[in-house]
C-alpha cells in the first residue's frame, strides 16, 4: 500500500518536524509541499495536478498543516489544489471544506451561532455607515468592541475599541468589518484557554496569559497548564462538530461571572505551546487519527 504522505506546509518548523517524526514511527515516509511550488497541469499531467516530490504518484493522503496566505485570488488558488487532491481520492486532513468553513471567521461565527454554542455578539457587514451604527450603539451602552479581520490569525489586526474611540477604517479590513463584542477577563490579568480536539474528543488544553488583552502565544502570551474541566471539554467539543472538522483548536474565554464563550475555531491549529503544557504528544495523536481516517476513506472507497 502507498505509505508516502503529504505535509502540506510552505514552513514546516517545529511542528513538520513533529509530524515527520510520528508518521517516520507508523511506517510512513512524510514529504513536505508548499502549495506555493504547487501546479495545475491540465494538458499533460496525468494527475492534473503537480506536488513537490509526487511525480510518479499522488501521496496516499495529505496533512494540511498550512496554507499561506495572499491575496484572494492566491488563496482560492491554494485551496484548489485541496479540493483537487480530495477530487482525486486523496483524503485531506482537515479536508478543505472545513478549512474555508474556520478561515472565514463570519462562517465560523455563524454555525457557532446556529448550533446554539455561546459565543460573543459579533456583526459582519461591508457596510460601513451600519457598522458605525452598531458601534455607536454598543459604546453607547459602556460595552467596547474587537475589530478582527475576517482572514487573520495569530493576533494580527486586531483592534480594540474603546467609548469615545472611532471604528479603523474600513480600509483596513479589506472592505468587512467583523465586529465583536469585547469580553473583559480583568484588566492586566488577561488570559483565556486553547482547546485541542480530536476525532470529537479533547484531548488537552492550556490556558494563555497575555501581555496585553490579546492573549496569542505569537503576541507574546505565556501558555500554562490548566485542568480541562467539563465545560470546556463540552464546548471545545461542541464548536469542532458545529464546524466540522477531523481535529481544531478552539479559543474559549471567561468573562468576570465566569461565563464561557467560544471566541475562535481553528482548523490549522499550533501546538508547541500547548505541547509544553500536556503530557500527550498531540502530533502521535494526531498522526494516529489521521491515518485512521484515511484507511476509513480507502476501505469506504474499496466497498463502493
Amino acid at each position: 500500500m502507498n505509505r508516502r504522505i503529504a505535509i502540506i506546509t510552505d514552513d514546516p518548523g517545529w511542528h513538520g518536524a513533529r509530524l515527520s517524526e510520528a508518521f517516520a514511527a507508523r511506517g510512513c515516509e512524510a514529504l513536505f509541499v508548499p502549495l506555493k511550488s504547487s501546479h495545475f497541469d491540465l494538458a499533460c499531467d496525468p494527475f492534473a495536478i503537480k506536488l513537490p516530490g509526487f511525480d510518479a504518484a499522488l501521496p496516499a493522503a495529505a496533512f494540511v498543516r498550512g496554507v499561506p496566505g495572499g491575496s484572494l485570488e492566491q488563496v482560492v488558488f491554494y485551496l484548489d489544489v485541496l479540493h483537487a487532491l480530495t477530487a482525486l481520492g486523496v483524503p485531506v486532513y482537515n479536508d478543505p471544506c472545513a478549512i474555508e468553513r474556520s478561515v472565514d471567521k463570519g462562517m465560523t461565527s455563524f454555525l457557532l451561532r446556529r448550533a446554539g454554542i455561546p459565543t460573543p455578539p459579533t456583526w459582519i457587514t461591508s457596510d460601513a455607515e451600519w457598522a458605525k451604527a452598531i458601534a455607536m450603539r454598543e459604546l453607547a451602552t459602556g460595552h467596547e468592541l474587537v475589530c478582527k479581520p475576517l482572514f487573520g490569525a495569530q493576533g494580527v489586526g486586531l483592534v480594540r475599541v474603546q467609548p469615545g474611540e472611532a471604528l479603523p477604517p474600513i480600509e483596513n479590513y479589506h472592505g468587512i468589518y467583523y465586529l465583536q463584542r469585547y469580553i473583559d477577563t480583568g484588566e492586566g490579568r488577561w488570559h483565556d484557554w486553547r482547546v485541542f480536539v480530536i476525532e470529537g474528543h479533547a484531548v488537552a488544553a492550556m490556558r494563555r496569559s497575555g501581555l496585553t488583552w490579546i492573549s496569542n502565544i505569537a503576541r507574546g502570551g505565556r501558555s500554562r497548564p490548566t485542568v480541562l474541566d467539563k465545560t470546556l471539554r463540552s464546548l471545545a467539543e461542541a464548536a469542532v462538530a458545529a464546524t466540522n472538522m477531523n481535529y481544531g483548536g478552539v479559543d474559549i474565554i471567561r468573562d468576570g461571572a465566569g461565563q464561557a464563550s467560544v471566541v475562535e475555531v481553528n482548523s490549522i491549529p499550533a501546538w508547541k505551546g500547548l505541547q509544553s503544557t500536556c503530557n500527550v504528544n498531540v502530533a502521535e495523536l494526531l498522526v494516529a487519527d489521521f491515518l485512521r481516517y484515511f484507511e476509513a476513506v480507502h476501505i469506504t472507497e474499496a466497498a463502493g
